[in-house]
């Protein structure tokens, strides 16, 4: 176990140089730093605080344990609802009790006891391809039609994006249905599970499938800042689909409060921060995600692909099937 004051001073310097950690807010973060950097000097900007980070793939729920009552984390920056699950189970969260957070997060997109709270949003899509599919509207319920047999590409049914969407189906549907469904999505496969989002777009622009799930955000950044996959952008379309009788399932960027906050006040004050109008704007232009505040505007390209209506089941809700999903997966040897 970590000595504290060791620890803060380590974080401080990996960060920034500073000599001590006075009015400062340590963030171990799931985002990648180019990402979420310069938020976090708008923040330092608006408010005098510095925000010293750790950037990691994976682990960091694990990292906060085991450094227990002498972490420096004040903190967690997620990615997505299965991580924050199990940043609960891990014991590492505090009840955050901010006025700010109840009034600008609604309900479905914040822990019920406080634990969590979104601050951005992001939508699992349909990648189609323009010249072979030209109907514009989708439900996941209808990857499995036979119609789609030897026409979708995915990613690992075990990757925390797909889990999550097979959670929501879960908790809508239950399990006798999911795993039906599953084998019907798994049946309609061009190719066995591999990549990741963007690879999806890569193999419907080469005809390898005509369809397949990504993340909203990948293919704007495709479109608009990745000149060497735009190629794969131009030959595809985004279509968000929905439940049958429900809306396009989201997914969250969020923020825990470390349970032994060292700088809790500064870590509330970051926390009220992001949800606020200059945060929201940043996060809607920089990194392509859907703003909470319905006040701030959708970027452009977002936009284009047509209104989101979220689906109103509860994200904690979502959370807890995460693991019955992921039994489901391999129950039918989904990535096989």
């Amino acid at each position: 176990m970590l000595n504290r004051p060791v620890a803060l001073a380590a974080l401080c310097a990996i960060a920034v140089a500073t000599p001590a950690c006075a009015n400062e807010v340590n963030v171990y973060s799931y985002r990648e730093q180019k990402l979420i950097q310069p938020l976090f000097e708008a923040f330092t900007k608006d408010t005098g605080i510095k925000v010293n980070t750790i950037s990691a793939s994976s682990g960091l729920e694990q990292r906060i344990k085991t450094e227990g009552a002498n972490s420096p984390a004040d903190v967690l920056l997620t990615v997505d609802i299965g991580r924050i699950q199990d940043a609960i189970d891990a014991g590492i969260t505090q009840p955050i009790k901010s006025a700010v957070l109840d009034q600008a997060v609604a309900k479905p997109y914040r822990d019920p006891d406080g634990n969590w709270y979104g601050i951005s949003m992001r939508a699992r899509v349909v990648y189609a391809s323009k010249e072979r599919v030209p109907q514009t509207a989708i439900t996941y319920e209808e990857l499995a039609d036979p119609k789609w047999k030897g026409k979708i590409c995915i990613r690992s049914g075990q990757h925390m994006y797909n889990n999550a969407l097979f959670a929501a189906y879960l908790a809508r549907h239950g399990e006798a249905k999911t795993e039906e469904w599953l084998k019907g999505v798994k049946a309609n496969l061009a190719q066995k599970p591999s990549g990741g989002d963007r690879e999806v777009a890569r193999d419907i622009a080469a005809g390898k499938c005509d369809i397949g799930l990504g993340n909203t955000y990948y293919w704007a950044l495709m479109n608009d800042k990745e000149a060497d996959r735009k190629p794969w952008a131009a030959a595809t379309k985004v279509i968000l689909p929905n439940f049958e009788g429900g809306g396009t399932h989201v997914n969250l960027s969020a923020v825990v409060l470390a349970r032994h906050a060292p700088n809790k006040d500064s870590a509330i004050k970051l926390m009220e921060w992001l949800v606020g109008e200059h945060a929201q704007h940043l996060y809607a232009d920089m990194n392509y995600e859907y703003p909470l505040l319905s006040e701030v505007k959708v970027n452009p390209t977002i936009a284009s692909y047509g209104t989101l209506k979220p689906d109103t089941l509860p994200l904690a809700e979502v959370a807890r099937n995460k693991k019955g999903a992921a039994n489901l997966v391999d129950k039918v040897g989904f990535d096989n």
